[in-house]
This record gives C-alpha cells, structure tokens and sequence, in this order.
C-alpha cells in the first residue's frame, strides 16, 4: 500500500474518470497485464481521497498524469514521468501510475515526502523536488 502524509491529493476530472475505467478494464482482465492487478488496490485507495478539481484550477507544483518530475530518495536524484501503463518504459523514464511509485505519486506536491512499497513488500521513500512539466500548467490538455 502507498502511504503519504495525511495531506489530500488533486486530481483533473479527466485523469480521475480515465483512471477509474483503467482500474474496471484492468480488474476485469481487459486491459494491462496480471502485473498490475496487486496495485490496483493502492491507486484506488488514492483516488478515494482525492480532490477533484478543473485542470485549470492544478496548482502548477501538483504531479498530474504526464507530468514529468524531479524525485530524491536520499542517495540520488532523477526525473520521472508519471504515465497511464501503455506508456510506461521504465529505460525511459516513464512510470505507470498503477506502480507503487507512480500511485504514491498521483496528486501529491513538491516538497512532499511520499513513502510506498516495492514488490517483495521493503518500503521506500522519495521527496518531490520539482515538477518540470505539468500538462495542465503548460495547457497540454489531454481528454
């Protein structure tokens, strides 16, 4: 399970109603591959204390789907995107939201310390540095 600081999350209306349909497609088998299915109970328990909100009203400092995000977890620093599972490549920098990581990350702000857990259940922790790019910031709106 990902857990944060009792902080709540924003999340578009958008990013919210194509992530409720992954969770049913996935659940149901349709879409994803069994890999996914563990963390879907994580990226539910996310969006379930979400706010949702206009993607014009998302602080530019808030992680979005898409956006691409500078982390630290103490001994090094790199850049992320958050993506929808088809588009993750980890070589690439790309991380689906249904990981541990990218559930955790789904609607939190820089500066939060987010703490999740990996597969064989060791926890890790990371801090939001930056968001470099945030579709709604840069009006790339995705429907």
């Amino acid at each position: 399970m990902a857990m944060l600081n009792e902080r709540s999350i924003h999340v578009t209306q958008s990013d919210m109603e194509r992530l409720r349909a992954l969770i049913v497609a996935t659940s149901a088998g349709l879409r994803g591959d069994n890999r996914d299915r563990p963390y879907l109970a994580t990226l539910t328990s996310e969006l379930d204390r979400a706010v949702v909100i206009g993607p014009e009203d998302v602080p530019p400092d808030v992680v979005t789907m898409n956006s691409r995000i500078r982390l630290r977890d103490g001994r090094r620093t790199w850049v992320m995107s958050l993506v929808f599972p088809e588009n993750a490549d980890p070589e690439e920098g790309s991380i689906s939201v249904l990981a541990p990581l990218g559930a955790a990350l789904l609607g939190c702000r820089v500066g939060q310390h987010v703490t999740f857990r990996v597969p064989g259940g060791a926890e890790r922790s990371c801090d939001i540095l930056s968001v470099l790019y945030q579709p709604e910031a840069a009006g790339d709106m995705h429907l």
